[in-house]
């Protein structure tokens, strides 16, 4: 065996550790985004359904001449 070989052979697990770790923060990232989104989702729902509940009528007289 020559000097590159086992040089290679040493930096190679080195360098699947490194992707490894860079694919897993990906994943937590895209979790994370998910995670907001559907706090984002949850959170419209609960106001349409605030707005749902108004008064109907509610803003129909509402005189914005000038």
């Amino acid at each position: 065996m020559d000097v590159s070989s086992i040089a290679a052979a040493m930096l190679a697990p080195q360098a699947g550790r490194s992707q490894m770790s860079v694919a897993a923060k990906m994943m937590k990232m895209n979790a994370d985004s998910a995670a907001e989104i559907l706090q984002f989702i949850e959170g419209s729902q609960q106001n349409l359904a605030k707005l749902s509940d108004a008064a109907s009528g509610l803003g129909q007289n509402l005189d914005i001449s000038v």
